[in-house]
């Protein structure tokens, strides 16, 4: 399970995201898709549930939705976005 690092600001508005980490200075855009999944990981979601907001929300394949989320939250742990506990 994935959650949002505390060094993590972000705002959300209807085209996506803004995140920075404060930590490292950096900024990120995200996609509405993006956006609303780190919404979930930052409300406590694990990633089955993400799948099936997104599979719900966005209308998509399921497998789309978790090749999607897994290759997000690979990015997400690269960029230290996002910490494993």
């Amino acid at each position: 399970m994935y959650r949002v690092s505390d060094t993590v600001r972000s705002t959300h508005g209807q085209d996506g995201a803004i995140v920075l980490d404060i930590r490292q200075g950096q900024m990120f855009n995200l996609n509405l898709v993006g956006s609303r999944i780190l919404l979930l990981l930052s409300k406590g979601s694990a990633q089955p549930e993400i799948v099936d907001e997104i599979v719900r929300e966005f209308g998509v394949s399921r497998h789309l939705a978790e090749n999607d989320v897994d290759a997000f939250l690979l990015t997400l742990r690269k960029y230290r976005l996002v910490e494993e506990h």
